[in-house]
C-alpha cells in the first residue's frame, strides 16, 4: 500500500504526540503504514506512507537518489544576477554544519497556488519575499532551510510538492489518498542489480568459495 498525505504546517510527522499536538495519527485512520522519510513541523506539504518495509526504505534512503522537490517562499527578492549566483552555490553545493549539501536543480518561481496556511506569514514579510523551487536527493534535519538561509534567502514556507513521481496536485492539507505505486518508483524499487545486503553478502561470499554452490543432481 502507497498513501500519499498532504501534510499541514503545525502537524508532526509520526502518529503519536507527546505534548498533544498534531500528528498524522489525528489525519490517517490506517493501521501499519509508517512515513517513508519525514517533513518538519513547520513545513507543509506531501508524505508518503506505505505498509512495505522495503518501499519506505527505498524512498526514504537517500542512497537512491529519490528527487524531492520543494516550493520555498523566502525573505529575499534578489535581482535576475543574484538570484543566478546564489543557485550556482546551491547546486555546486553550500556547507552546513553537518557537511556539504547541493541542490539538484534551482529556479525561480512565481507565486505557486497554493493553499492558505495557517497561520498565513505576516503580510510585512510577504511582501518581501519571493519563491524558489528547489530539489534535492537527500533529506537531513532542516535542509533545506538551512541551504537557503547560507545564500541569503532565509525561508518563510516550505512545501514539499513531489517525491520522485508522486505529486501533491489534488490533494487539501489534512487529506490523503492511497495509490498504486507509480512505475516510476517502482522501477527504482525492482531496478536490477539492487540486491538487498543480505544478497550481496551471499555473493560475496559464493566468489571467495566460503560458500559452494549446489551441485546438480546427476
Amino acid at each position: 500500500m502507497l498513501i500519499r498525505f498532504h501534510k499541514p504546517y503545525g502537524v508532526l510527522c509520526q502518529f503519536t504526540s507527546p505534548d498533544g499536538r498534531p500528528c498524522l495519527g489525528d489525519f490517517i485512520d490506517r493501521p501499519g503504514v509508517y512515513a517513508a522519510g519525514r517533513l518538519d513541523f513547520d513545513s507543509e506539504g506531501l508524505v508518503l506512507l506505505t505498509d512495505d518495509g522495503a518501499l519506505q526504505a527505498r524512498i526514504s534512503d537517500p542512497r537512491h537518489k529519490l528527487p524531492k522537490t520543494y516550493h520555498a517562499q523566502v525573505e529575499a527578492r534578489p535581482d535576475p544576477v543574484e538570484f543566478g549566483a546564489a543557485a550556482a552555490r546551491l547546486r555546486e553545493g553550500v556547507e552546513l554544519r553537518d557537511g556539504p549539501a547541493h541542490a539538484v536543480a534551482v529556479r525561480a518561481l512565481d507565486p505557486p497556488e497554493l493553499p492558505a496556511r495557517e497561520p498565513p506569514v505576516t503580510a510585512h514579510r510577504a511582501g518581501r519575499s519571493s519563491w524558489v523551487e528547489i530539489v534535492l536527493t537527500e533529506g537531513r534535519n532542516r535542509q533545506v532551510r538551512r541551504m537557503l538561509a547560507a545564500v541569503g534567502m532565509p525561508v518563510l514556507r516550505l512545501v514539499r510538492v513531489a517525491i520522485g513521481p508522486v505529486t501533491l496536485e489534488g490533494l487539501e492539507p489534512g487529506t490523503w489518498a492511497a495509490l498504486d505505486v507509480p512505475e516510476g518508483l517502482r522501477a527504482r524499487v525492482d531496478r536490477p542489480g539492487r540486491a538487498d545486503a543480505s544478497e550481496r553478502r551471499l555473493s560475496a561470499a559464493r566468489r571467495s568459495g566460503r560458500v559452494r554452490r549446489p551441485r546438480a543432481r546427476r
